[in-house]
């Protein structure tokens, strides 16, 4: 087999098609999974996802919670006493009066407060702003589930690019192998030259078991990545290439301090603790509530009249209880000085964060063109010594060497785009754009 048919063999892996499917015993899928449909089914059916959501509106009921100290209080009441001992004057416990004698009565209760000095406006305000924060890191939780399908979906490929290159090598050393079997016969060749091949050949096969191995456990991570139960078996498209990086990471810096959910949740909870320690410190002034009373009594002793009705108001004027309220009110306080510390900290690390991934991106991108350098160079190597080889000039074992390099190359190339697509994707995360 001449040179240039092993080469035109070691191109079959820039072939398209599901070659990978077939080799792995997957079914080929009729339409290709694109990226954008992996993390529409992720965002649908993610538990985690789905939980941040659910918690995100349960605390929006805490707004109304909040907001009801500030509507009126209505309660109906009935109560009787049909036994009764009327020489009594007084009781205690739930029947209490200045004279006990059988009775049955129904009527309406009504509580209205004037004034709290602000302490439940307040808290609604700070109901909000916490509110607002579960929906900040609901969104947080989303981008962080787009991050794990795109990685996961760039790690599948990047897994079949690999085993692609594994299956042309084998392919390759295969046929050199039975080459070199058939040169031995006609002792044109050595046994030696035949036993280096095999041997080749068995390292081509175990890389391929392996790289098998690896897409299957890359299909199995996509799938939880999508909250799919089941592998995902279906073919994948190849995205698009996103373009060259800002040239410094302060490029991306202010963009992730305006757009990052986590940034957006720990502001909102600093100003929702602020909120809350001004309530806090409110406990220690006087409420006013105004007060209603009103209903029949269509079975009462004849001294009763046949209904009854009542106003009022109730003001309420803390004086002492040992502390409590003076504990509560600097416990908030600190605890919004906290707050602020850690936005401050959540600062620092979104900083690092954009700068550390912008260096990896940029690394990843920077390996495109050496690696393909990298191929073009193995490739002329292999050629060379394939040429040496057949004019008896040189040894299998440079022979052998040069195939190495080469598939080594071939397989460093097929996964640095798919590993630049997933820092890219950890750079985007970084700076917010997967909101």
């Amino acid at each position: 087999m001449s040179f240039r048919n092993l080469l035109a063999a070691s191109c079959l892996l820039f072939l398209p098609g599901p070659i990978w499917s077939q080799t792995a015993g997957m079914p080929p899928s009729q339409s290709p999974l694109s990226l954008a449909q992996a993390e529409s089914i992720a965002v649908a059916n993610q538990p985690r996802l789905l939980a941040a959501q659910l918690r995100a509106r349960a605390s929006a009921q805490r707004i109304r919670e909040a907001r009801s100290g500030l509507q009126p209080t209505i309660a109906f009441n009935a109560t009787g006493a049909l036994v009764a001992d009327t020489g009594s004057s007084t009781a205690v416990g739930n029947i209490t009066t200045s004279a006990v004698s059988d009775r049955f009565a129904y009527g309406g209760n009504l509580s209205q407060l004037v004034t709290d000095f602000g302490r439940t406006s307040a808290l609604i305000r700070s109901t909000r702003y916490h509110s607002a924060a579960q929906s900040d890191l609901a969104t947080l939780t989303r981008a962080q589930v787009r991050l794990n399908v795109r990685e996961a979906y760039f790690g599948v490929l990047g897994a079949e690019a690999v085993l692609r290159a594994a299956q042309a090598a084998q392919q390759n050393r295969h046929l050199i192998s039975r080459q070199l079997e058939a040169l031995a016969q006609s002792e044109l060749r050595s046994t030696l030259d035949v036993n280096f091949a095999k041997a080749l050949e068995s390292e081509a096969e175990l890389a391929v078991v392996r790289a098998q191995s690896t897409v299957s456990q890359e299909r199995s991570r996509m799938a939880t990545a999508m909250g799919e139960p089941q592998v995902i078996h279906a073919d994948l498209s190849e995205p698009i290439t996103p373009d060259s990086l800002p040239p410094t990471p302060e490029d991306l810096l202010q963009q992730a301090m305006t757009q990052r959910a986590d940034l957006s949740a720990a502001h909102a909870q600093q100003l929702s603790a602020e909120e809350f320690a001004q309530s806090e410190k409110r406990l220690s002034y006087p409420t006013l509530n105004v007060l209603g009373a009103a209903g029949q009594v269509p079975y009462h002793d004849h001294t009763l009249h046949d209904s009854y009705a009542a106003a009022g108001f109730n003001l309420n004027i803390p004086v002492f209880n040992g502390g409590l309220f003076a504990a509560r009110r600097a416990e908030a306080q600190l605890e919004a000085t906290a707050r602020t510390r850690d936005t401050e900290a959540l600062r620092l690390q979104v900083n690092e964060q954009v700068r550390d991934a912008w260096y990896r991106a940029d690394e990843a991108y920077r390996s495109l063109d050496v690696t393909a350098r990298l191929v073009q160079q193995s490739k002329e190597a292999l050629r060379l010594a394939q040429d040496r080889y057949d004019a008896g000039l040189g040894s299998i074992v440079e022979l052998n060497e040069a195939q190495l390099n080469e598939t080594s190359a071939e397989i460093s190339a097929a996964d640095a785009t798919y590993t630049y697509l997933s820092r890219h994707a950890e750079l985007d995360f970084a700076t917010g754009l997967l909101n």
